[in-house]
C-alpha cells in the first residue's frame, strides 16, 4: 500500500514539474527575444551614433549631393543638349505620370505609403525565407543606398553593416521628406545607363520623350530597369527587357492599377525603343552646342557665385536659355545633309581623273605642304608633343596603320570602321566638302539655326564664327548700299557696263587695277539693279571708287563685321576679305531690319537649379543707315532672285541641264518676296547664299577646307549650284511650317522713300534725261 501510495505521490508531482519546465522554456523565450530586440535596437542605436561608420549630418540629408548637368534649351522649349559628368535632369513629382508612379509602387514596395521607410512585413518574410519570396528593401531604403553607399561591398558583415546604417538613414529620410518628394529623388537619382541618369534622360534616350509622354508600357519597361540596369539593358538585352515589363505590367494588375485585359495588351506589344543617344556628339545643333560651352566657360569666369566660387557646367545643373528653334534646327541639317550627299557624289566623279586630287590648280610641292601643314596641327601631333615625343617618332606614328573609323556619306549612321595610317586619314578627310548655314531674326537678332558643318564627330571646325573664308560677290550689296547713302542713287540709274580701270597710286594701288568681268561680257549700258542681278564687276568698280573703299569699310564696321585687318582698297568691292558666315547674316540683316543692327543673340538667359535667373540678354543695337537705304538695297536684291544669278528659286532658270541634278530639290517655284545675293571666290573655292525674307536672314557658305579644293568650273563651283540649295530646301520647309510664322509677306516700304525702285515708273517719269546723269559719268 505504501509503495502504490508512493507511486501515485510521484505521479502527481510529475505534471508539476513539466509545468515548471513549460514556463521557464517560456521564460527563456521572451527572455531571448527582449535580448534579441534590444540586441536590434542597440545595434541601430550604435550604427546611428556612428559607431560603424559615419553617417550623413543633417545638412547631406538635406540637400543630398548630385551631379547636375546643364541644359541647353530651345526657344520652343526643346533639350537640345546637355553638359555633364551624370546626364541627370531633376524633374518634379507633377512631371511623373500616375502610371509611371504605380507601376514602381506596385513593383519596388507595395505597402510604401502604409510603412515609415522599413516594411516590418517584408522584412520578416525576408528573414524567415532566407529572401527567396523576395527582397525587404523600400524604396527610401534603395535611395538611401543611391544616396549614401558608395561601394556595395561583397563582404556579407560589411553589406549588412551597410544595410543597417541605410535603414537608419531611410527613417531619416522619411521623416525629413513627404513620400512624393521621396519618390521624385528616387526617379531622378537612378542610372538607367547609356549617359540616361534619371528619369527625364532615360525618357529621352530610350524613347525620345519627356516623362509626362510616357505610355504605361515605356513606364513599365523603365520600372523594370531599377532591378538592374545593366542586366536590363534594351541595347543589350531585349528579350529579358520585354520579360521584366510584362513582370512590372503583371504586378501593377495585382494591386490593381491596371485591368487583366489591360495588361495582356499591353505585354503583346514589342518594345519599341526610339534610342537618341545624348552624347556631346550626337543629337542636333552640336557646333551651336560647342558655342554654347565656350559661352559658358567665359561667362563662369565672370560671375561667380556668392560666395566668391565659380558655378560647374558640368554639376550645378544650369539651364541656359537659347534662341534656337528646334523645328529650324532640325531644317538646317536635314538641309545641309541632303545637299552635300549630292555635291559630293559629283565631286568625286570630278576628281576620278585628277592626279592631284581633291586639290586643284596646285603644284606637287604645295600639295605636299598642305598634308605637312595638317599634320603639324592635328591632334594626334600636340597629344605626342605634350608627351615628349621627338619630331621623328611623331612623324614615324604618322605612317603605323591603324583601325579607326571614319566618315562616309554612303555607311549607315555615315561611318565606316577601316584600317589605315593617321597621314591616309588626313588625305581622306580633304576630299569632303564642307558647309556652314546661320539663320537669324534681323529685328531681334534671334539666331534660330546654327550648323557649322556636316557632321560634328567628324569635322569638329565649326564654320559658322570660327571659319573666315573669302566672301566674293556677297560683298557688293555692301558697296551699292553706301553708293545709295551718299549719293542718292536708284536701282534704275544706268551705268556703263566697259572696262574700268582705277589709276596706280590711287587708294594705294602699286598698280593700275582693272577689273574683269566673269565670262567676259561687255557693252551697253545696265541699271544697277541688273548689275547687281548679273554680278557685273566693272560696275561694282566705278561704285567703289566713286564713294572710296574707306567709307565702305566703316559701313560694314557698325554692321559687326572685324574690319581690323582690312586694307582699304577697291578690291574688296569683288570680296577679297574674309569674313565669317556669323558676321554676314548679322550685316545683312540690317537691310532686313530697316537699316539698325541688332548684335546676333544665341544665350536669352541663364538659370540655376532652382530658377534663379543669373544672366538676361539685353540686345545691343545700333542705327547704320536710313530705312530708306535699307529699303532701296533689298530692292536691289531682289532683282537678283528675279533675274539673275539666284532666279532659279522662282523655277525659271533654263541653263545646265546637264547638272539639273546637282541643284538638289530644284525646282523651287518660290512665289513670296526674296532678297539676295550670290558668292563665289576666284577658282570656285567658296560658295556664298544670303537670302531675305521680311523676317529671317539664312547665309550659307560650302567649300573646301583648303582653297585648293574645288570644282573644275565655275558652273559647279558657283554659290548658286553650291550654296543656294541649300538655303531653298531649309526655306521651303520653314514656309511649309505654319507655326514658324515665317513671313511670305512683302518688305515693309518706310514712308517718305524718295528714292524710285520701280525702274518702269521711273523710265517713264526720266524720259527725257540722258542715260547717264553727269554726276554718275565715272
Amino acid at each position: 500500500m505504501a509503495k502504490e501510495q508512493a507511486k501515485k505521490s510521484a505521479s502527481k508531482k510529475k505534471p508539476k514539474k513539466q509545468k515548471d519546465d513549460t514556463g521557464r522554456h517560456i521564460r527563456t523565450f521572451w527572455k531571448i527575444f527582449g535580448i534579441g530586440i534590444g540586441l536590434i535596437i542597440l545595434v541601430f542605436l550604435f550604427a546611428s551614433w556612428g559607431f560603424f561608420g559615419s553617417l550623413p549630418d543633417e545638412t547631406s540629408l538635406e540637400n543630398p549631393e548630385k551631379n547636375l548637368a546643364t541644359e541647353i534649351i530651345s526657344a520652343d522649349g526643346k533639350t537640345l543638349g546637355k553638359f555633364y559628368k551624370e546626364n541627370r535632369t531633376p524633374v518634379k513629382y507633377e512631371e511623373l505620370p500616375d502610371h509611371l508612379i504605380n507601376a514602381l509602387i506596385a513593383t519596388e514596395d507595395a505597402r510604401y505609403y502604409d510603412h515609415s521607410g522599413i516594411d516590418a512585413k517584408g522584412t520578416l518574410r525576408a528573414a524567415v525565407f532566407l529572401g527567396s519570396r523576395g527582397g525587404a528593401s523600400t524604396i527610401s531604403q534603395q535611395l538611401a543606398k543611391l544616396f549614401f553607399t558608395e561601394q556595395v561591398s561583397d563582404n556579407k558583415l560589411e553589406r549588412g553593416l551597410q544595410k543597417i546604417k541605410e535603414w537608419v538613414i531611410s527613417t531619416r529620410l522619411e521623416r525629413r521628406y513627404t513620400k512624393e518628394e521621396i519618390l521624385t529623388m528616387y526617379f531622378n537619382e537612378y542610372d538607367f545607363l547609356n549617359q540616361a541618369v534619371g528619369i527625364e534622360s532615360a525618357a529621352s534616350i530610350y524613347f525620345d520623350k519627356s516623362p509626362t509622354e510616357l505610355t504605361t508600357a515605356e513606364s513599365a519597361m523603365l520600372v523594370g530597369m531599377f532591378k538592374n540596369s545593366s542586366l536590363y539593358n534594351p541595347l543589350r538585352n531585349p528579350v529579358g527587357v520585354k520579360n521584366r515589363r510584362n513582370v512590372v505590367l503583371s504586378q501593377m494588375e495585382k494591386y490593381d492599377f491596371i485591368t487583366e485585359s489591360v495588361k495582356d495588351s499591353l505585354q503583346a506589344l514589342p518594345l519599341e525603343i526610339k534610342y537618341t543617344p545624348q552624347g556631346h556628339d550626337e543629337g542636333i545643333a552640336t557646333y551651336f552646342r560647342e558655342y554654347a560651352r565656350a559661352f559658358m566657360s567665359d561667362w563662369i569666369k565672370e560671375n561667380p557665385k556668392t560666395d566668391g566660387s565659380q558655378y560647374n557646367i558640368y554639376s550645378d545643373g544650369l539651364k541656359v536659355y537659347t534662341t534656337i528653334d528646334s523645328k529650324m534646327q532640325e531644317y538646317a541639317e536635314e538641309a545641309v545633309d541632303m545637299h552635300m550627299r549630292n555635291l559630293q557624289k559629283e565631286f568625286d566623279s570630278q576628281n576620278e581623273k585628277n592626279k592631284t586630287a581633291p586639290f586643284r590648280d596646285i603644284t606637287e610641292e604645295e600639295t605636299e605642304q598642305i598634308f605637312k601643314s595638317a599634320m603639324r596641327r592635328s591632334d594626334r601631333w600636340r597629344e605626342m608633343e605634350k608627351q615628349g615625343k621627338d619630331k621623328e617618332e611623331i612623324i614615324a606614328s604618322f605612317k603605323k596603320k591603324a583601325q579607326m573609323r571614319i566618315f562616309s556619306w554612303t555607311a549607315e549612321n555615315n561611318a565606316i570602321d577601316t584600317i589605315m595610317t593617321p597621314m591616309d586619314s588626313i588625305r581622306y578627310y580633304k576630299r569632303f566638302l564642307r558647309a556652314s548655314l546661320m539663320s537669324m531674326t534681323p529685328q531681334t537678332g534671334e539666331v534660330k539655326a546654327w550648323v557649322g558643318g556636316v557632321n560634328y564627330k567628324h569635322f569638329k571646325y565649326d564654320m559658322v564664327k570660327t571659319g573666315h573664308r573669302q566672301i566674293g560677290s556677297t560683298f557688293k550689296p555692301f558697296v551699292y548700299a553706301t553708293a545709295i547713302d551718299q549719293m542718292h542713287m536708284s536701282p534704275c540709274d544706268t551705268l556703263p557696263n566697259t572696262q574700268y580701270t582705277i589709276e596706280e597710286g590711287k587708294y594705294g594701288l602699286l598698280k593700275p587695277w582693272t577689273p574683269r568681268n566673269a565670262g567676259g561680257d561687255y557693252g551697253g549700258m545696265v541699271t544697277l539693279k541688273e548689275a547687281l542681278a548679273r554680278s557685273i564687276n566693272t560696275v561694282t568698280a566705278r561704285l567703289i571708287d566713286r564713294v572710296g573703299p574707306k567709307p565702305v569699310i566703316e559701313l560694314i564696321s557698325k554692321m559687326g563685321v572685324d574690319t581690323k585687318n582690312m586694307p582699304a582698297a577697291p578690291s574688296i568691292a569683288l570680296g577679297t576679305p574674309d569674313v565669317s558666315l556669323y558676321e554676314m547674316v548679322g550685316a545683312y540683316s540690317v537691310f532686313a531690319n530697316e537699316g539698325v543692327y541688332v548684335k546676333p543673340t544665341l544665350i536669352q538667359r541663364i538659370e540655376d537649379k532652382n530658377g534663379t535667373v543669373l544672366y538676361q540678354n539685353v540686345p545691343e543695337t545700333k542705327d547704320v543707315i536710313s530705312d530708306e537705304t535699307a529699303y532701296v538695297t533689298v530692292s536691289l536684291m531682289q532683282g537678283v532672285v528675279q533675274s539673275g544669278s539666284g532666279s532659279r528659286l522662282r523655277g525659271t532658270w533654263r541653263g545646265g541641264h546637264m547638272y539639273k541634278n546637282v541643284i538638289t530639290g530644284y525646282p523651287y517655284d518660290f512665289k513670296n518676296p526674296i532678297a539676295g545675293k550670290t558668292g563665289t571666290t576666284q577658282n570656285n573655292s567658296d560658295g556664298w547664299f544670303m537670302g531675305i525674307v521680311p523676317n529671317l536672314v539664312t547665309g550659307v557658305w560650302v567649300g573646301g577646307e583648303d582653297r585648293a579644293t574645288h570644282f573644275r568650273s565655275t558652273a559647279y563651283g558657283q554659290g548658286a549650284t553650291m550654296a543656294l540649295p541649300i538655303w531653298a530646301i531649309y526655306m521651303k520647309k520653314c514656309l511649309a511650317d505654319e507655326e514658324l510664322n515665317v513671313s511670305d509677306e512683302n518688305f515693309k516700304r518706310p514712308s517718305g522713300v524718295t528714292i524710285e525702285t520701280d525702274c518702269a515708273k521711273w523710265r517713264e517719269d526720266n524720259q527725257d534725261v540722258d542715260d547717264v546723269p553727269d554726276e554718275f559719268d565715272f
